[in-house]
């Protein structure tokens, strides 16, 4: 393993420590971390039958999620151990009900890597995404243990395909099979010599279409939209709340609701959303014996009830993509068969470049062109049905990746 790769593991690990004297993210996850093997030992023992999944972080959880399911019905005697890097994914994930244990995974040194994996050692592990870390992978393979890759994105910028990517280009070859989204990443692949892969698609489509299988129904939700049009905002950074704001303060149409979910719950942002709208608005946690079908804005200051919420939608916008956090998922409102609208920011996010070349995803970089797009869906019925009907085609087209894994998985 490169030399200068270890040495910036172990750089990191100081780093972390002594920022997250001053970051709460980050000492959540330099302490979670601290108690991950103390978990492992109080849990497992040499006779232990495990599986290992691990997730960067909430995203890719969702991605792998319909995976992880099923595995836990074929292996009901084993145990299933659940591992995040993320602060984001494992604090709100930790009672993952399929895995017997969530824990932070330790940081990818030659030490932590032969510990957590002689601890495990996992029948069958499963990364999801792009997560590579090559001395946990490894070890695996040094131990021949069997490891996939689901739904992986690759781009030719990374590492793995530069002339100084030897040493994470290795750690590809750990896996027994990689099942990528689409094309371009198999081709990718093979250009370094790796053959075990099939597109299999993204298993997020899979994901979001359960949704439609499970009752939706929010009352309050139901209540506050009073049979009216209604938009939801959906995973909103500050760069979409001030566009979205002036859209709703501005605008004199006909009655629309707004839902705005904000990615950060925080009470100074929900404050800054609260104190910069001039329409009546109110809080999740303030709707108690209030009247809400007088509310033109309701402001979802907790987390967990989005997917359901976007039921309601008849237009939906998507935050992270007018700033650099990165755009949030947009084939959970998608599922639901209507219309959506992202910043300009979408690079790196494969399913936005189909959805807008399919014309149900609408991407905007200013407060002008929101306020066109937005009124043209408003006040054209038919746009707008047939926009969101593009959005249901495209979910229902690209479902199937949890067959194909799980095939290869089970043969």
């Amino acid at each position: 393993m490169n030399l200068l790769y270890n040495i910036a593991i172990q750089l990191t690990s100081v780093v972390l420590k002594l920022l997250s004297l001053f970051n709460t993210k980050l000492k959540l996850g330099v302490n979670g971390r601290a108690t991950t093997f103390t978990k492992l030992n109080q849990l497992l023992h040499k006779k232990s039958k495990t599986l290992w999944f691990h997730c960067a972080s909430l995203g890719e959880y969702e991605q792998g999620l319909p995976i992880f399911t099923e595995l836990r019905k074929d292996y009901p005697n084993h145990i299933i151990i659940l591992s995040f890097f993320s602060p984001s994914g494992y604090e709100i994930r930790k009672s993952a009900p399929f895995a017997d244990l969530v824990v932070y995974l330790p940081l990818d040194t030659k030490q932590n890597a032969k510990r957590f994996i002689s601890l495990v050692n996992p029948e069958l592990t499963v990364f999801v995404k792009y997560e590579i870390w090559p001395n946990y992978l490894n070890e695996l393979k040094n131990k021949n243990l069997k490891a996939i890759l689901i739904s992986a994105v690759f781009r030719k910028d990374q590492s793995f395909f530069k002339w100084y990517g030897s040493q994470t280009r290795e750690a590809l070859f750990a896996f027994e099979h990689i099942f990528t989204q689409n094309e371009t990443s198999k081709k990718l692949l093979e250009s370094i010599n790796y053959k075990n892969v099939t597109i299999s698609g993204d298993t997020r489509f899979d994901r979001v279409s359960n949704q439609l299988n499970i009752d939706n129904n929010l009352e309050f939700i139901k209540a506050f939209k009073n049979n009216k049009l209604c938009i939801v905002i959906g995973s909103s950074w500050p760069e979409d709340e001030s566009l979205i704001i002036k859209f709703i303060n501005n605008y004199s149409g006909t009655p629309v609701k707004f839902i705005i979910a904000p990615h950060n719950i925080k009470p100074k942002q929900i404050e800054n959303i609260q104190s910069g709208l001039i329409k009546p608005t109110i809080l999740f946690s303030k709707k108690e014996k209030q009247d809400l079908k007088q509310y033109d804005v309701f402001v979802l200051d907790t987390i967990g009830l989005l997917s359901k919420t976007y039921s309601y939608a008849d237009i939906a916008y998507i935050g992270g993509a007018m700033g650099n956090t990165g755009l949030h998922n947009i084939l959970e409102p998608a599922v639901f068969g209507i219309p959506i609208i992202i910043g300009k920011n979408y690079q790196k996010f494969p399913e936005a470049f189909d959805m807008i070349k399919n014309k149900g995803v609408k991407s905007i970089s200013n407060f002008e062109k929101l306020s066109i797009v937005l009124n043209s869906l408003i006040s054209d019925t038919d746009l707008r049905l047939t926009t969101g009907k593009q959005n249901e085609d495209f979910i229902k087209k690209n479902k199937g990746a949890v067959i194909q894994i799980m095939q290869y998985l089970r043969k």
